[in-house]
């Protein structure tokens, strides 16, 4: 699985301690992360330990030169989280309650397999995104990435005003979801 540039950018900026990245790193990853720990007996401050413990593992690996990253971010802390949990309750000898032994353990993995279904959906509309063209292109990385608002959108795609740099923004929207439903549609989904 090929790393988008941002995925490569966050990295970087996680090496040189950026908070702004670290920030973007939490935001997408740590909601699912808190999901498993909550669902395997833990607690939020649980979830906040492992979680910094995953972000110090990243960090190190990366540091080290030892990260073969084949998958997103949000997945290898996730990964990593699920490992350090386990071995943490392994440690503590906790058990999971009566009667549902299993149930967690199965959660674990359909939420991990959901994460990879997710992962595929992203790299597809990645894929759509690239295949777009200009100006529909640089127009939603203007809008969605560089956060510019529609008056500046106008300005610097030469649109008469904010309102018509809305319309040609949907216009482009209306395009990307329809190539990338024909994808998904056409079986692409898991190449």
């Amino acid at each position: 699985m090929k790393q988008s540039f941002d995925e490569k950018a966050l990295l970087e900026g996680l090496l040189n301690h950026n908070p702004k990245a670290v920030e973007i790193i939490y935001k997408e990853s740590f909601h699912s992360i808190q999901s498993l720990i909550i669902n395997n007996n833990g607690s939020s401050d649980d979830a906040k330990d492992i979680f910094q413990e995953a972000i110090i593992v990243l960090y190190e690996k990366l540091r080290s030169g030892n990260l073969n990253l084949n998958c997103q971010i949000k997945t290898f802390l996730y990964s990593v989280s699920r490992r350090l949990w386990l071995k943490r309750l392994q440690v503590q000898n906790r058990q999971y309650t009566t009667g549902d032994s299993l149930e967690p353990v199965i959660q674990v993995d359909d939420e991990l397999e959901l994460q990879k279904q997710r992962d595929a959906d992203f790299e597809l509309m990645e894929k759509a995104f690239q295949s777009l063209g200009e100006p529909c292109k640089s127009l939603l990385e203007a809008f969605y990435i560089h956060q510019l608002n529609m008056q500046m959108i106008a300005k610097k795609f030469g649109y008469t005003n904010a309102e018509s740099a809305k319309n040609q923004k949907y216009k482009c929207l209306v395009r990307l979801k329809k190539i990338f439903f024909e994808n998904y549609k056409n079986g692409n989904r898991d190449e």
